[in-house]
């Protein structure tokens, strides 16, 4: 008879014994998840008051304590991204988009760190994964930049027009597409983004310089050199080619005003001196000055 109780007990105190380690299990998921939580709040606090080493160390310890907290791969991520360790930011962007397919963020920020790194192609399907979870103004910003870089112009059109018709868009964005229409050879539509781009920065050479190039070759030299001033009055450091510019389209316009024309190659000369590229443009100005400085001799004469 003892030895027919022994035999039911020992599956009733199997069955005990393997409830009770379900529950420590239980236990002890609850608690690491906890500590994950904690260490990843902790780790928030460190990254808002820019001590990034110690919120490196509390989101390494979320993930130890929970391999599939999504946002604390993407903090640290951001972290690294900003110190420029693109390496590992790259690797934390990917293994968050691992854990979590559906995290728009984690895709975005990925796509950002392979254009970055130049994988343009990578960065492209990055960027695409995101927009296919919820099209995003910022999502298509960096997709039509993305195109920007393989000179794929119909995309770049197509990605910056759908994010700003999203409510996104900078300076820069309006500039790309601009280039982008003028390169597909809509002249009209290059003009206006170009005009939005300076009146959201007024002082980006850029816009102002490409602008004034259209308008020279469709021999508006008025427009042209109102551009290429405008362009002289920005902080980029070539601007001596808007200069330059700025010379030819107030000259063509009115080649027998040699006073005038005069000071504007001479402004050129003195801007761009100093600049190895610059060296031929220089000479040939200076040249020039000379021919006009005849010119206008040989004009006060008659």
């Amino acid at each position: 008879m003892a030895q027919t109780k022994k035999q039911i007990a020992s599956p009733l105190l199997f069955i005990l014994t393997v409830f009770l380690s379900l529950f420590t299990l239980t236990a002890t998921s609850f608690a690491d998840i906890e500590k994950a939580k904690e260490a990843f709040n902790k780790g928030l606090e460190y990254k808002k008051a820019n001590d990034n080493a110690n919120a490196l160390i509390s989101f390494k310890l979320c993930v130890k304590e929970d391999p599939n907290y999504t946002d604390a791969y993407i903090n640290m991520g951001t972290i690294y991204f900003l110190d420029k360790n693109y390496d590992e930011a790259l690797s934390n962007f990917q293994t968050a988009t691992e854990k979590d397919s559906k995290n728009v963020d984690a895709f975005t920020n990925l796509g950002t760190v392979q254009y970055k790194l130049k994988k343009y192609a990578e960065a492209e399907l990055s960027f695409k994964s995101a927009i296919a979870l919820k099209e995003d103004a910022g999502a298509y910003r960096e997709l039509g930049k993305v195109y920007y870089k393989k000179k794929n112009y119909k995309e770049v059109i197509n990605a910056f027009n759908k994010s700003h018709t999203l409510g996104g868009g900078d300076h820069l964005t309006y500039y790309m597409l601009g280039k982008a229409y003028k390169k597909t050879g809509k002249t009209s539509d290059a003009i206006k983004a170009l005009k939005k781009s300076s009146s959201i920065k007024p002082d980006y050479y850029n816009s102002h310089s490409t602008l004034g190039t259209i308008y020279l070759n469709q021999e508006k030299y008025s427009l042209a050199a109102a551009s290429f001033k405008k362009a002289m009055k920005s902080k980029y450091k070539k601007k001596y080619r808007a200069a330059y510019n700025y010379a030819i389209a107030v000259e063509t316009s009115d080649p027998e005003n040699y006073a005038v024309n005069i000071v504007n190659w001479q402004k050129f000369v003195k801007m761009a001196k100093g600049n190895p590229s610059a060296k031929d443009q220089i000479a040939s100005a200076q040249d020039h000055v000379k021919e006009l400085q005849d010119a206008k001799k040989e004009a006060e004469l008659q």
